[in-house]
Order: C-alpha cells, then structure tokens, then sequence
C-alpha cells in the first residue's frame, strides 16, 4: 500500500516537474514577442530642407504642371534623336553597370528580410580519440563517438536592431533605383544635348564652306582689280589671309564634329562611328517650359531622391549601432543523434536535445560599440548634409537652365538683327567698291563681321535648346 502512494506521489512529482518546464520554455519564448511591442527603434522623418529650394524668378508658377512629368518623346520629337536616345537607353554602360548596383541592393534585400528568422545548422561528426592506460573506461585503448545533430538558434528583436537593418538594406535598394533613374535622365539629357551640338556645327560648317567659295570668288575678283590699277597688293593679301581664316575655321569645326560623334558613340554604348543627324532649322520644341512648384523636386529629380533614401540608409544604422548597447536575448536549441556505436546511432537511446535562452549584455568590448555608434551619427550628418545639398544645388540648376533660355531667346533675336545688318553693310559695300566709293578694307571687314555674327547667330539657336535639355533634366524629366 505504501509502495503505491509513493509510486503515485513521485508520478506526480514527475508530471509537476515536466509542467514546470513547460510553463518555462513558454515564458522564454514569449518574452521576446512581449518585449518586442515595448521598446522600438525610432521612425524615420523627412528634415524641412525643402523648404529652401528656390527658382529665384518672379514668373514662378503656382501650379503644379511641369514638363518633368513628360515622357522624352514627348519633348525630343526629331526621329533620328529619338532612335539614338533609345539605343543609348539600351547599350550605355553606365546603365547597364547602375542595372547590376540595383541587383546588388535587392539580395541585400532579401538578406534584411531574413533576420528575423533563426539559423539552422546541421552537423555530422565522427571523433576517434585514444586513451590512456589508467582512463576512467577500464580496458578500452580507444574510443569513437558518432553525432548527427542539428542546432537552431534564434535572436529576438527587442530593441529593432533587425528592423532597422532590413530598412536599412531597403532604403539602399531605392537609392540604386533612383541611382539607376538619375543616370537615365543624364543620359537621354546628354544625347540630346551632343545631338543638338552636331547640328549647330554641322551648320556653321555649311556657312564656313560658302564663306569660303565666296572668298575665293572674292580673291580673283581682287586679283583682278590689282591688274585693274583700283586695288593694291596690300587688298590681294588682306583678301587672301581672310580666306586662309575661314579655312583655319573649318579645320576646327570638323575637327570638333569628328570629337562629338566619337562622344555620341560612348553614349551608345559602341566604338566611335559616324553619326548621322538631320538640320538644326528643323529643331522645335513648342511645349510650354512649365517648372512646377520647388517642392516636386523631391520626387521629380532621381538624385535627390536617392540622396534621402542615403539618408535614411544612415538614419537606421544609426538606429542599429545604438541597439548594440541594450542586452540581446537569444534562444538555441541543438538535437539528434549521438552513440559510441554507429549501428545504434538512430536508436532511441542515441536522442539528445538541448534548449538555451539566454540574455546578453555588453559591458565591456575595447569601446567598439561606441565607437560604432559614434561614426553612424557622423555619417548621418554627412547624409543630412548631401541631402540638403542636393535640394539647393538643384534648385540653383533649374534657375540657371530657366536664365539660360531666357538670355538665348532673347540672344536670338539681337544676334539675327546683328547679322542682317552687317550682311547689308557687306552688300552696300561692296556696291561702293565696284563703284569706286569705298576702300576694299571696308568690304573686307564686313565680310568678316558677317562671318562671325552668322556663327554667333548658330550658336545662340544651339545654346537655347541647351538650355531646353538643361531644365528638362534639372526639374528631374527623362526617367519615367
């Protein structure tokens, strides 16, 4: 009778003790999951450095149309362009390169979403081990040891050291995306701008070549007019050294065309090759220049984009080197196998499993903690600081792309009148001199001011769809 109490006592013992450690494993567990909704790692908040982007134009819109919400094809009608900007879209590389950053940041990715899941290892191990004359197993010289395990471990995110991470890791994949995005607008803004430049050249190369046949024309008729007894030697020589001038202007204008088509190819990603075009006569870009307000800088230009996601990759490590000073709580488990005989490995008696919890609290790591923390505040400010940066630096571009076209359009107009009149005065001139009223120097000087306020006239068409290109890509357009 009494051996039956005490069987039944310790049986109940037995099921209190195994409740016990139920209740234990439990509460380990749990903790984490309680502590987790109790302390987190802080938010995110955008600075109020937008506030100071500024156009500096009192003819600033209020609205919020801009042509940085059109597409390229939209704004770049001229079909040979739109070929080559599509080509270099394809074959840059400095796109291609930006494509694989982008691929780089999504496994980073994929590796912060992973935290919060434990590790798991798996392990087979065979240990031979001889032994003493006096060991403590009798007559055995030697000994095997046989294990096949697996351990599982487990880190519970208290303080949002993972979280911040994984944000961490995702506001690096957006800024290789906005990376990527900035180096496409660049680049459609880079073809177009070459583009336009070979048609000015191309331009001002017909112009030079007609000055010269003129010249040349000009030259015999001087020549003959020396024969004449109306000209002297010193009006054959002046007439010759302005043709040799407007040849020396060739030269350099082929030579700067040929430079050009080879930085056309770069862009299209292949070796220097010849690059065909149509005329700049046919360039027109009517759309409405529409700037929008400051603000949509923000989320119109790809590198101030990514200059905030920069920031925010700081912001969370900073978050995370601060969560190293707090104690982790970790749990691991570890079980399977473990026999001095292999062929009673998998037998029930071979089991064996362990399980730890356990709190960790840095006291004392030769400072690395806070040293750590310490540089993440600094490459914070440092990110704060190219943020801001950035703001006002591309605010200061779209003003100066909107000076820019303002001073070429009204540029166009005075050169055109500049160059219709010393194309009259050439002309009046050289009636005079056929009529022996003028001196050939006259004649020779206004030819030469013709010359140089045609190509001026070229360059100022040239430089207002340079400024066409420059706010196109200053207020963020070309990316979408």
């Amino acid at each position: 009778m009494n051996n039956q109490i005490n069987s039944s006592l310790k049986n109940t013992e037995i099921k209190q003790m195994k409740t016990n450690r139920i209740f234990s494993l439990l509460l380990v567990v749990s903790i984490p999951f309680l502590l987790v909704s109790c302390f987190a790692a802080k938010d995110y908040k955008r600075p109020q450095v937008v506030n100071e982007a500024n156009y500096r134009t009192e003819n600033l819109p209020q609205d919020t149309l801009t042509i940085a919400t059109l597409s390229w094809k939209e704004l770049f009608t001229d079909p040979t362009l739109q070929n080559y900007i599509e080509e270099g879209l394809k074959n840059n590389m400095d796109i291609r390169v930006a494509l694989q950053q982008i691929n780089i940041a999504e496994a980073y990715v994929k590796q912060g979403k992973a935290g919060y899941f434990p590790s798991l290892n798996g392990n087979a191990r065979a240990t031979h081990q001889e032994l003493p004359a006096n060991n403590q197993f009798g007559n055995l010289s030697s000994i095997n040891q046989y294990e096949l395990s697996a351990g599982l471990s487990w880190e519970a995110d208290i303080w949002g050291k993972i979280r911040s991470n994984e944000r961490a890791f995702q506001a690096t994949y957006l800024q290789s995306v906005a990376a990527h995005q900035a180096v496409k607008s660049a680049l459609i803004a880079n073809i177009a701008s070459v583009y336009y430049q070979l048609l000015a050249l191309d331009e001002q190369i017909q112009v030079t070549n007609e000055t010269i046949e003129t010249r040349s024309k000009g030259l015999e008729t001087t020549q003959a007019l020396k024969e004449a007894g109306n000209v002297t030697e010193v009006g054959v020589k002046q007439t010759e050294a302005q043709l040799y001038t407007a040849q020396g202007i060739l030269i350099d204008l082929k030579n700067q065309a040929r430079l050009l088509e080879n930085t056309m190819s770069i862009l299209l990603g292949s070796a220097p090759q010849q690059i065909t075009r149509g005329s700049l006569e046919n360039q027109s870009i009517e759309i409405p220049l529409n700037t929008g307000i400051p603000a949509q800088l923000l989320r119109n230009r790809p590198d101030v984009m990514a200059a905030e996601f920069s920031l925010m990759n700081a912001f969370e490590l900073t978050n995370a080197a601060r969560a190293n000073f707090y104690p982790s709580l970790t749990l691991s488990a570890t079980g399977g196998f473990q026999n001095i005989q292999i062929d009673k490995l998998f037998s029930a008696n071979s089991l064996f499993a362990t399980i730890i919890g356990g709190l960790t609290q840095p006291i004392f790591n030769k400072r690395q903690i806070r040293t750590q923390y310490e540089v993440n505040q600094a490459r914070q400010e440092q990110s704060y600081l190219d943020f801001r940066l950035s703001i006002i630096t591309a605010s200061k571009e779209v003003s100066d792309a909107m000076y820019s076209y303002e001073a070429a359009t009204e540029k166009i107009e005075v050169k055109n009148k500049e160059y219709q009149a010393y194309s009259l005065a050439t002309e009046y001139s050289e009636q005079l001199l056929d009529n022996g009223l003028a001196n050939y120097l006259e004649v020779l000087n206004a030819q030469e001011n013709a010359l140089n306020s045609s190509l001026n006239l070229i360059n100022a068409k040239n430089n207002r769809l340079q400024a066409i290109v420059d706010l196109y890509e200053a207020l963020g357009g070309g990316w979408r």
